[in-house]
């Protein structure tokens, strides 16, 4: 384990990092299985073209709803285990109080791009309901659902690892 995973291992272990390790398995099971249903899908589609000679329309709006879940729920699930893009060698080399203010900072971001996607997400899906997608029975913006609950977990998941930043707690015990 990493010294960044050995970060998110000691949070607090109360009800509440519980139930969000709860959740961030069950966004792992989502983006897993979506990248099983974006596999038996594209392989449908190969199949469906070139052995039946009649390629199914839905097959590529279905593809982008995968590829857009499996993202979203395996980025908000990194963000829960410390496996996101980041520092932490720069981080483990600073100084006790700049690595609590670095690891703020990094939840900061994190937390401002997981609610700039839950926003627009948000917003784009709801102004795309009502309109049908080409190929398939489903809203044309249904792929921003994915987006957006990808981006609010993201928010839930590094709330924590920001109260800990702010709190003065690391997991080496410093502050």
């Amino acid at each position: 384990m990493n010294s960044v995973e050995h970060d998110i291992a000691n949070l607090p272990s109360g009800p509440l990092q519980r139930g969000l390790t709860r959740l961030s398995a069950f966004a792992i099971a989502v983006a897993g299985a979506a990248m099983l249903g974006l596999v038996a899908v594209q392989g449908w589609q190969v199949f469906a073209r070139y052995v039946l000679n009649d390629s199914p329309s839905w097959t590529e709006p279905v593809t982008l709803l995968l590829l857009s879940s499996a993202m979203s729920f395996g980025a908000a699930a990194g963000v829960h285990e410390g496996r996101h893009f980041r520092f932490h060698l720069l981080a483990h080399a600073l100084p006790p109080v700049a690595r609590r203010a670095s690891e703020a900072i990094t939840a900061l971001v994190i937390v401002a791009i997981g609610g700039t996607l839950a926003w627009w997400g948000t917003r784009l899906l709801v102004d795309g309901l009502d309109i049908r997608m080409a190929g398939a029975p489903l809203p044309q913006s249904i792929s921003f659902l994915p987006l957006a609950l990808g981006g609010l977990l993201m928010v839930l998941f590094a709330m924590p690892q920001l109260a800990q930043a702010f709190a003065g707690g690391t997991a080496e015990g410093e502050g």
